[in-house]
């Protein structure tokens, strides 16, 4: 299997809300982006998958190893030998690659975030410089578009925390900040135990209103000369903007049993929507 094939197959099997931006952009581009998102889904399946942490540990210092070795050119695994023919052309600094794997670290590390600040860190390490990332891919001309790759980074991963708070509870995994529980009175077994209660609507109504300004943050930083470079970023953020909106509308204090999902199909149509317009889906 050459490393492009092994990269679009890695990309495929996420059927990530991310997929249906990837039809609109050009062969090279389309493919740095697949080697950059299967990057990401190796060293995030290291965390996933992980019931030992010795042994999680040991695979993300093999990938920052590796890192390395992308940046010396002399790269061993499929994802990075196809990165390799990417990283000059688009700028691809290795710094953010290094972030993506701190970020992975700190799932390894930690299963609660003390406050916002913790927490916007890991955001920011697990998904702003993916963002950031990306961003170079597609293109820029003014400085101002990696700050709006940054903010719509902590968006969507926001939105993932939202999305995946029953998920994350059966794992054992809480990533809302713990002064914000007691904030609205709840505990964390009542998240751990799915408790539905009245005040986790509170609760993730006040979640999404954060995720919503990060969002409207990054379009407002999101300079006219560069919006049509980036709109590929721009249909992500819309798909995740509609599922937001989707979760806050549909029941939110049973979040902990029930997971929103936006079909392929309306995932498809916002995504063309956005191409259309060039516009931000409010």
């Amino acid at each position: 299997m050459t490393p492009q094939q092994y990269c679009i197959n890695k990309t495929n099997k996420s059927g990530s809300s991310f997929l249906p931006a990837f039809y609109f952009l050009g062969k090279e581009k389309k493919m740095a982006l697949t080697a950059l998102y299967a990057f990401c889904r190796e060293v995030d399946d290291i965390v996933d998958g992980c019931d030992d942490y010795k042994e999680g540990r040991k695979k993300l210092n093999w990938w920052s190893l590796e890192v390395s070795r992308l940046f010396s050119g002399t790269p061993q695994h499929p994802v990075t030998k196809l990165l390799v023919n990417y990283i000059y052309k688009f700028d691809l600094d290795e710094k953010y690659f290094n972030e993506i794997i701190d970020g992975m670290e700190m799932d390894l590390n930690f299963n609660r975030y003390e406050n916002f600040t913790k927490l916007q860190l890991y955001c920011y390490r697990a998904a702003s410089a993916v963002g950031i990332l990306s961003a170079k891919i597609f293109g820029f001309n003014n400085i101002n578009t990696l700050k709006y790759a940054h903010d719509m980074g902590i968006a969507l991963q926001l939105t993932n925390i939202i999305r995946d708070l029953g998920e994350d509870a059966k794992r054992g995994r809480i990533y809302i900040p713990l002064d914000e529980l007691k904030l609205f009175d709840l505990t964390e077994t009542d998240i751990l135990n799915c408790t539905n209660h009245k005040k986790i609507k509170k609760l993730v109504i006040f979640l999404s209103e954060r995720a919503q300004n990060f969002f409207f943050s990054a379009v407002e930083h999101l300079p006219a000369e560069d919006k049509r470079k980036q709109l590929p970023g721009l249909m992500m953020g819309n798909i995740y903007f509609v599922l937001l909106k989707k979760i806050v509308i549909s029941d939110p204090e049973k979040i902990l049993n029930k997971r929103t999902l936006l079909s392929p199909y309306r995932r498809v149509i916002i995504a063309l929507t956005c191409f259309m317009n060039y516009t931000w889906i409010k």
